[in-house]
């Protein structure tokens, strides 16, 4: 699957079938994260690859919207270090980036995942925080869920011209 292709077909897909990740499919998805580019080339990233039953559990208990952790394969934390933000307010912006990266490397090898939102809210960043024994200074900004599809859903058109400016608003 080429970049477009996976950029566009790309969908959220939350029931998975009961099968875990290989090692080297997560490995590939954190260096597709890794390769994300960043304020000042600072990488403040940090990822926990979740894969224990009870963790998953314990997320699904601090984050309103993450029910489908229940039967993911694994999931992963995108966490931004504070003390390797050079200028504050990028690190958001640069685990967005890499959380992309990683929902577009498993869409492009066959696995289903969905962004889990955590920052800004206080009280998942809270409850993320003490489930996965993050560091004050590290901020929990998504998950990424991640399983085979047992769910099929089609490409949607998302094109918005009326959202299209050229050289002006």
């Amino acid at each position: 699957m080429d970049a477009i292709e996976a950029i566009l077909t790309r969908r959220s897909i939350r029931v998975y079938a009961a099968q875990s990740i290989p090692d080297n499919l997560i490995h590939e998805f954190l260096e597709a994260g890794m390769a994300a580019p960043s304020a000042n080339d600072r990488r403040p990233w940090h990822f926990i690859v979740v894969r224990k039953r009870e963790i998953l559990e314990g997320i699904t208990k601090v984050h309103p919207f993450s029910d489908m952790l229940k039967q993911a394969g694994a999931a992963i934390a995108i966490c931004g270090d504070r003390a390797l933000e050079r200028q504050e307010g990028y690190i958001v912006e640069d685990c967005s980036a890499a959380t992309q990266n990683i929902l577009l490397a498993a869409h492009a090898r066959g696995i289903g995942g969905v962004w889990l939102g955590v920052y800004p809210r206080s009280d998942r960043m809270e409850g993320i925080g003490r489930v996965l024994g993050i560091p004050d200074t590290v901020v929990p900004v998504s998950i990424v869920s991640l399983g085979y599809p047992a769910e099929s859903k089609p490409r949607e058109n998302r094109w918005l011209q009326e959202r299209v400016h050229i050289d002006h608003w």
